[in-house]
């Protein structure tokens, strides 16, 4: 009986299982398996309809391209080492362990630092819009969505170069797999600070918002072609600015339970702790479902690479917006 509640039975130093099994595990696998299925498909369309139709090659559209590799990469890579978790059990190896948090850092980071970007472009199209064009150029955000990744795979290494350099070793018993990073640096640097920033440019983005919606109901804007065609701008990326929104505070609502576990210093059981991993991790999923909603151009998209017709010649030119 004592074999048999182990890991590894031929291994003295092996982990012992969860015993008894909690009921509905094979629900639970099927349905974060569904998710992860789910997260990959519903990015890969994000990827595949920025990339492919010239009128979605955007300042702000690249910026939801980079955000949809991070989540594209979560789906496929993270989510179903993250279901594994959810067992008492590795068995994988400590190799495998390691990076397997090495992508989940790197992923969840780029996830953190597209939000910034992403915050940081309705900040300037919003309160400096005049200066828009001039200051949000293609080129300086292809350069700052490549430092961010740059960055956060650096930041990754450095979080995780103990656990890289000699995988296991803080492993209790044969079996389990974990790692361990100087907490406070992680919450300061992945959390605390980037959340901060996100926080305080959509303050501001909103009390601006609130004021243009106030000043063009009562009119004082001068009713001059010009100004007419500056307040159509505004309206769209006042429209472009709630969706953003929506995306960044579903963000925040799935990132913070596990950094208030964290901030907490609750000992938890790995179980529990996996699952609320798999709250950030979910995130990936709800960001294309969030475009479905709030994008035309996303679901008008969707139907042309469903039904094959990007497969047509000039196909990269069709109208979706």
């Amino acid at each position: 009986m004592e074999e048999a509640e182990l890991c590894f039975p031929h291994l003295n130093t092996s982990c012992k299982k969860l015993s008894p099994p909690y009921s509905g595990t094979m629900l639970i696998y099927t349905v974060l398996s569904f998710i992860s299925v789910l997260t990959v498909l519903l990015n890969l369309l994000v990827i595949i309809s920025i990339s492919h139709f010239r009128q979605l090659r955007t300042t702000t559209n690249l910026l939801l391209l980079s955000l949809a590799v991070s989540d594209f990469l979560v789906g496929l890579l993270v989510m179903p080492f993250q279901i594994l978790l959810i067992e008492s059990c590795w068995m994988l190896g400590d190799l495998v362990c390691v990076l397997y948090y090495f992508l989940l850092c790197i992923t969840v980071c780029t996830s953190v630092a597209n939000m910034v970007l992403i915050s940081a472009d309705r900040y300037v199209a919003i309160c400096d819009p005049l200066h828009y064009s001039s200051k949000v150029t293609v080129r300086r955000v292809q350069v700052s969505v490549l430092l961010c990744w740059v960055y956060c795979v650096f930041y990754s290494f450095m979080l995780l170069y103990d656990n890289l350099k000699q995988p296991g070793r803080y492993n209790s018993c044969y079996g389990e797999c974990v790692v361990n990073t100087p907490l406070l640096v992680d919450l300061v640097l992945t959390f605390i600070i980037p959340i901060s920033a996100i926080i305080i440019l959509y303050v501001r983005v909103f009390v601006v918002a609130v004021s243009q919606a106030r000043a063009m109901r009562s009119h004082i804007t001068a009713v001059t072609l010009q100004c007419s065609v500056t307040v159509t701008v505004k309206k769209s990326e006042l429209k472009a600015a709630r969706t953003l929104g929506v995306v960044v505070a579903v963000f925040l609502i799935c990132f913070c339970p596990y950094y208030c576990v964290s901030l907490s210093d609750l000992l938890i059981q790995s179980s529990i702790n996996a699952f609320i991993v798999f709250v950030i991790l979910f995130n990936s999923c709800l960001n294309p479902v969030i475009y479905a909603f709030f994008y035309p151009w996303f679901r008008k998209s969707v139907k042309l690479i469903v039904t094959l017709e990007i497969l047509h010649p000039n196909s990269c030119g069709i109208n979706v917006l």
